[in-house]
């Protein structure tokens, strides 16, 4: 495949389902894959869009029941409240759309397999991975009290002031897709990806002219601020299910925050991507998928 060729098409969802996580936000389930076989959960990362992970998950969707969401204020959900655009409230989405899928599609042990913030709400949640058979988590931010710490926030209020100044609007997706060729973050990224970026993650403007990004920069940069607040928080040791850490390389700068070392935490499965940076199930999703399928071997799930 060739960049100039590669053009990833999402298939339509096998169904989807309005999952009411508060009186006034709605967030858009979607059913992909085989429903007969073991259930994957699966979100994404700040200011991204589940369906943007296609390379990724399209790899899954033979032999397992997928199902995908976006996080509030992203991809197929509108946008909503600003103030109540924060972790907290992520973490209650989490549980709330855990619940739904439960009673809409049936029960059945599931696994889950997040990416950045999503996987950092999932080891905030009150459960503490209990509705979930094992988990699967690509370079949740993380951090420790001390230097890694200080270094972590300042990486986060650089990274929250770059949110700020995204351009917010565009008058074709070909203008965005153009410009994010010359973004690092995006330079390991598979073929493809750059289109998929702006399909994905701009909608139609609601003046009627050009497209506005669907997660407003001022939501990205919101939960970026208080990141390290709450990166500090989580314990593994109290977590119920199976855990794979799968980071990015730590010898790489990193493209959005610094990516947590755990290999001294026994009670985790670590391990990183070589050559990988956050965007890691962009830039290797076959190894993803391995992974995701190896753990999954491993734990019985």
């Amino acid at each position: 495949m060739t960049t100039s060729e590669t053009v990833w098409e999402i298939p339509e969802p096998l169904s989807t389902y309005e999952a009411r996580v508060d009186d006034d936000t709605i967030v858009i389930l979607r059913r992909h894959g085989n429903p007969e076989g073991p259930r994957l959960v699966l979100s994404h990362g700040n200011g991204l869009a589940i369906d943007l992970y296609y390379p990724f998950w399209s790899l899954l969707v033979d032999d397992f029941d997928l199902v995908i969401y976006d996080l509030r204020n992203h991809g197929w959900n509108t946008a909503g409240n600003l103030q109540r655009h924060n972790i907290p409230t992520l973490v209650r989405d989490h549980d709330r759309i855990l619940d739904a899928i439960d009673r809409h599609y049936g029960e059945k042990p599931k696994a889950g397999v997040f990416h950045s913030v999503s996987a950092l709400t999932t080891l905030l949640s009150p459960t503490k991975g209990s509705e979930f058979s094992a988990l699967v988590l690509f370079d949740p931010p993380l951090c420790r009290p001390g230097a890694s710490y200080e270094e972590f926030d300042a990486a986060a209020l650089r990274t929250a002031a770059m949110a700020r100044r995204r351009t917010p609007r565009f008058e074709t997706r070909e203008q965005f897709a153009d410009l994010l060729s010359y973004i690092p973050a995006y330079y390991r990224a598979v073929p493809g990806v750059f289109e998929l970026v702006a399909r994905t993650t701009l909608r139609p403007d609601t003046g009627g002219e050009g497209y506005e990004l669907r997660c407003p920069r001022e939501y990205e940069a919101q939960i970026i601020d208080y990141a390290s607040a709450f990166a500090v928080l989580v314990d593994f040791e109290a977590i119920y299910c199976p855990v794979k850490v799968i980071g990015a390389d730590p010898t790489l700068p990193y493209s959005y925050l610094p990516t947590f070392d755990l290999s001294d935490v026994l009670i985790v499965d670590y391990d990183f991507l070589p050559e990988a940076t956050h965007f890691l199930p962009l830039e290797k999703p076959e190894e993803c998928a391995a992974a995701v399928r190896e753990f999954l071997e491993l734990t019985g799930s």
